[in-house]
């Protein structure tokens, strides 16, 4: 299954990366690694999915303030 890796910009609590893993379960996408540095705001989102990265950066973005690259 490909991979894809994510920089997502202003999560600053836990309840931040919950919501993230919640909206990727929706998905059906399966989370190889999750990193949140909650100083700098900023997590690195490791995924394995064939679906395509604008559907999941505007899965990410609709559930909060945040910004995402690839």
């Amino acid at each position: 299954m490909p991979s894809m890796k994510l920089t997502i910009q202003g999560m600053h609590c836990k309840s931040c990366k919950m919501l993230i893993e919640d909206a990727m379960e929706e998905l059906g996408v399966e989370i190889s690694s999750f990193q949140v540095d909650e100083k700098k705001q900023k997590g690195i989102l490791e995924i394995n999915t064939t679906k395509k990265a604008e559907e999941i950066i505007k899965a990410i973005e609709k559930e909060g303030e945040y910004k995402v690259t690839k």
